[in-house]
């Protein structure tokens, strides 16, 4: 994963072919590695700060934030490229990425952590363990990944992903109507498309064909900013990661005023609920903030759960309960 710096400019070739390549993803490694970074870093994000907030305790009480990722993800600079595998398709799920970690090829674990060892001053105990046995290692760091992903990702995938797929759309209608230089034109302020060529300022002229696979790889994400982030790990295509259209609002409270249409269909205890779920929450949290009985909220989260309304994820001894996409739908339907 490169890194934004002043003063350079890198610039990508295209053919005809590479712009044929040229695919949008969504990566939930993306996501993982970049969320992990601004948790690590301790600082009090200004777009993030409500999801650092809940999510940063957590984090800690699991160790984590002395575990593999703290190992191979630094406040700053280089990524190792196994950690974010060319996606398969259009929107991978978490598990298929995980395989291509599990199933990284030795050889290019121990190059990656060879630059990531150049770059941040030597390995530490967890990076030096990963570089002695990649086989038997890869599958304890996906481990620790899923971990991470259900603790810190998964309670707000939907409304992240509700986010990442409306700029995907945005920009492939973009791309339709005014061709696909415009939409690259429109990625972020430091990428520019001229003639055949991609330009990325203030960062490394390290971008080539001969150091890369044919096409683009673009990829929205929520976590990555201020500037893109690439990864270039030939034969792959190289992937461009740059912030979310909506991001900044991804956190904001949306008011549950004009549910009472939905409170008929579904009754008012499981419209309360799932209006009191903007933010993941736990069964006494729900009670708490509710006034229903521990059992009766418990009752109906299952019910919301059964009929796909509303997800559960562990976190230490707790579990907390997100509205789904299908829910975020219908909250929103139902308001005015």
């Amino acid at each position: 994963m490169g890194e934004s710096v002043g003063g350079a400019v890198a610039e990508l070739v295209f053919s005809a072919r590479d712009l044929a390549q040229m695919r949008f993803a969504v990566s939930p490694m993306w996501e993982a590695g970049t969320s992990f970074k601004l948790l690590a870093s301790g600082a009090a994000h200004p777009v993030h700060r409500p999801w650092v907030e809940q999510v940063r305790p957590r984090v800690v009480a699991a160790g984590l934030d002395r575990g593999w990722l703290a190992g191979l993800v630094p406040l700053s600079g280089y990524v190792p490229d196994f950690l974010n595998p060319a996606p398969r398709g259009p929107a991978p799920a978490l598990e298929a990425e995980l395989e291509d970690i599990r199933a990284a090829d030795p050889g290019r674990v121990r190059r990656d952590l060879d630059r990531l060892g150049r770059e941040q001053g030597g390995l530490g105990a967890r990076a030096r363990a990963l570089y002695a046995r990649p086989r038997d290692r890869l599958a304890q760091v996906a481990e620790e990944i899923e971990h991470y992903w259900e603790l810190a990702l998964a309670p707000y995938w939907a409304r992240i992903r509700t986010v990442l797929d409306a700029d995907v759309s945005h920009r492939a209608r973009q791309a339709a109507e005014r061709g696909a230089a415009h939409a690259l034109n429109d990625l972020h302020v430091s990428v520019r498309w001229d003639d055949d060529r991609l330009r990325l300022l203030r960062r490394r002229p390290a971008l080539s064909r001969d150091t890369s696979g044919g096409g683009l790889l673009l990829i929205p994400s929520v976590f990555t900013g201020p500037g893109p982030l690439t990864r270039l790990a030939p034969p792959d295509p190289p992937q461009l990661a740059y912030p979310a259209r909506g991001s900044g609002s991804l956190w904001e409270s949306r008011p549950a005023a004009g549910t009472g249409a939905l409170a008929a269909v579904l009754g008012r205890s499981r419209t309360v609920l799932l209006a009191e779920l903007d933010a993941p929450a736990s069964t006494t949290d729900l009670s708490r903030r509710t006034g229903l009985s521990p059992a009766g909220v418990s009752q109906n989260l299952t019910a919301l759960r059964n009929a796909g309304l509303v997800s559960a994820h562990r976190a230490g001894r707790s579990v907390l309960y997100a509205r789904t996409s299908v829910a975020e739908s219908l909250l929103a339907a139902a308001r005015p």
